[in-house]
C-alpha cells in the first residue's frame, strides 16, 4: 500500500516538473507563496509600463517608482481591468483592491522587475476583486529602471519603462 502511493506520489510529481519544464514556466520562490489558507481565484496578464521619476537628495540622484500603469487581459485575451498607483488593481465591473507588498524576490529574468507578494490592504466596490486577499506578480519582463539619465539636470524628468507580467489573485479558501 504505502508503495503504491509513494510511486503515485512520485510519479504526479515527475509529471508537474515534466509539464513546468516544457512549458518554460518559472517556479515562485518560497518566499513569495501565499498562506495556506488562500487558493488561486484569477490569473491576469499585464502589459503596460512602470513609471519611474528622477529623484535628487544632494549629491545623490536616482530612479524613483513612480506607479505602474498597465491593462489586464484575462486567460482568453479579453479587457478585464487596469493596474494603477497604489499600488492598485480595478476590474471590470468596478471592484478595486490596493496592495502592500509583503516579500519580493528578484525575476530569473536579470532585465525584469521583481517578483513580488502583495497583502491587500482595502478593498472598494463589489465584484471579481471582492474576496482577494493576495496577489502575486510573477513571469515579469521589462519594466526596471533605467541605469543612467537621472542626474540634477534631470530632476522631476519621467520615463516610462515597459513591462508585462502575470498577476495572481488569491482569496481564503
Amino acid at each position: 500500500m504505502f508503495t503504491n502511493n509513494f510511486m503515485k506520489f512520485a510519479a504526479s510529481g515527475a509529471l508537474v516538473a515534466i509539464f513546468a519544464a516544457a512549458s518554460g514556466a518559472q517556479q515562485v520562490p518560497p518566499v513569495l507563496q501565499p498562506p495556506g489558507n488562500e487558493q488561486l481565484v484569477l490569473q491576469v496578464h499585464a502589459k503596460g509600463d512602470q513609471i519611474y521619476s528622477c529623484k535628487t537628495e544632494g549629491q545623490q540622484a536616482g530612479w524613483t517608482l513612480k506607479a505602474p500603469d498597465a491593462q489586464l487581459f484575462d486567460k482568453d485575451g479579453k479587457a478585464f481591468g487596469k493596474h494603477s498607483a497604489g499600488p492598485s488593481w480595478e476590474a471590470s465591473d468596478g471592484s478595486r483592491v490596493v496592495g502592500k507588498a509583503a516579500a519580493n524576490a528578484p525575476s530569473p529574468d536579470p532585465d525584469s522587475i521583481a517578483w513580488l507578494l502583495v497583502k491587500v490592504v482595502s478593498h472598494e466596490g463589489e465584484g471579481m476583486l471582492t474576496r482577494i486577499t493576495s496577489i502575486q506578480r510573477i513571469n515579469t519582463k521589462g519594466g526596471k529602471a533605467p541605469a543612467s539619465g537621472c542626474d540634477a539636470a534631470h530632476a522631476g524628468q519621467e520615463v516610462r519603462v515597459p513591462y508585462s507580467a502575470d498577476y495572481l489573485f488569491l482569496a481564503p479558501k
